[in-house]
């Protein structure tokens, strides 16, 4: 049994916990699951298929980690690469054919087809047009500083469903909208073989993101369905390790969907019954024999994210509160407060004082207002980044992590 096949089953198993390996980021490198098919763990997985007209890849990697992908490919398989698909247009998902190509050119072959949903380019365009910010925040959750400067963008695109057949193999091509809006999964129904992109990724789905764009929580329900009634014996996701066995694969879509749902369903109730944002993120609560799975636990994103992103999928940016439509300036409205307590002292201490009982929630609103009301206060500072450094290693999803870090760090 290889490396990769192991720690699925450790993970499934509970041996091992996404706690302590975080899906996302594990890296094991390349792994045979099949006859002529090919699986690497990487940071955004590949999925890499041999067939008699050269190679199909299934998302092809991130740009920082391309050379490495490419080489270890190359050492399962000489063929050139025919078919890329990218399953969306995330940086760790969409950026690794630059080597194949540039080897197709030195060899004087043709350059691979590279196929993606319709929404992609304007991604990419996208991606351009806010490149800084971009940057900053995958700083902030990744510690990732550099940001690509190059996009291939796809040859052929298309809109719900696309057949394409290399070398006899058949691949369906599927749009659904989740994570993303440009979003496909691949199924191979000859070799009943699934790949999920980044609608399944051994946690809690990343529906909520904080500082990204709309995620679709419904339709990626939706999408989970499908994948789940395909009758797939081998899922190979866009991070984390693959899921062998059709009733394990059929258990954890149709679970993974089930969250969504009830997320879903309980945010729009609450927000029927005319709650604030606040009150619905207070109310909404995922089901915990749920996130006890070993494939939902939030150790990425987390069930909160994704009920704020149902409201401003469904509700837009304000959030119930008439004081937060056009509000004074922070910095101001934390002047106000820390004279009416007795100085931004008092605010951080109180602030010190919670985070010792467990109240972090508390403890950051006043260490915040404590930090704005005093800005160039050595001491305020220290201890706000403590209080900081401290919610961060009480947190589980590394989102939450990352920005609680950086706020450590006065990022």
């Amino acid at each position: 049994m290889g490396r990769v096949r192991e720690l699925s089953e450790d993970l499934w198993s509970g041996k091992r916990t996404t706690a302590e390996l975080q899906p996302v980021t594990t890296i094991l490198g390349l792994e045979p699951v099949g006859d002529g098919v090919a699986f690497v763990a990487s940071f955004g997985n590949l999925t890499a298929v041999d067939t008699s007209e050269g190679l199909v890849l299934i998302d092809t990697g991130s740009f920082f980690l391309a050379r490495n992908n490419h080489q270890q490919v190359r050492e399962w398989s000489p063929k050139r690469l025919h078919t890329a698909v990218y399953t969306h247009g995330h940086v760790d998902h969409a950026f690794g054919v630059g080597p194949f190509e540039a080897e197709a050119l030195e060899r004087g072959e043709a350059a691979p087809t590279v196929i993606a949903h319709e929404a992609l380019p304007a991604r990419f365009d996208r991606y351009r047009l806010t490149a800084g910010y971009n940057e900053r925040i995958n700083r902030r959750q990744f510690g990732a500083a550099k940001w690509p400067a190059s996009y291939r963008y796809p040859d052929r695109t298309f809109r719900d469903r696309f057949d394409v057949e290399v070398g006899g193999e058949r691949f369906e091509l599927h749009h659904d909208r989740g994570e993303t809006d440009d979003h496909v999964w691949a199924f191979l129904p000859e070799r009943k073989l699934l790949c999920s992109g980044d609608l399944f990724i051994w946690a809690s789905p990343n529906c909520g993101n904080p500082q990204k764009v709309q995620r679709y929580p419904r339709e990626w329900a939706a999408a989970l369905r499908k994948m789940a009634a395909a009758g797939a014996e081998l899922l190979l996701p866009g991070h984390g390790p693959p899921i062998f066995g059709s009733d394990r694969v059929e258990q954890a879509l149709s679970e993974s969907a089930e969250l969504l749902e009830y997320l879903h369903d309980e945010t729009v109730e609450a927000m029927n019954q005319g709650l604030r944002l606040n009150d619905v993120l207070h109310k909404v609560r995922a089901p915990e024999r749920l996130l006890a799975r070993p494939y939902l636990r939030p150790v990425y994103d987390e069930p909160e994210f994704v009920v704020r992103n149902l409201w401003r999928l469904y509700g837009g940016w304000h959030d119930g509160n008439p004081a937060h439509l056009k509000p004074a300036r922070e910095a101001e409205l934390a002047r106000e407060l820390a004279e009416l307590a007795g100085g931004a002292a008092r605010l951080i201490a109180r602030a010190a004082d919670l985070a010792d009982q467990g109240e972090f929630r508390l403890a950051c609103h006043l260490a915040e207002l404590a930090g704005q009301a005093a800005p160039d206060d050595a001491a305020v500072a220290e201890k706000r980044s403590d209080i900081y450094r401290r919610r961060s290693a009480a947190e589980t999803s590394l989102m939450a992590k990352g920005v609680f870090d950086a706020a450590a760090q006065g990022r």
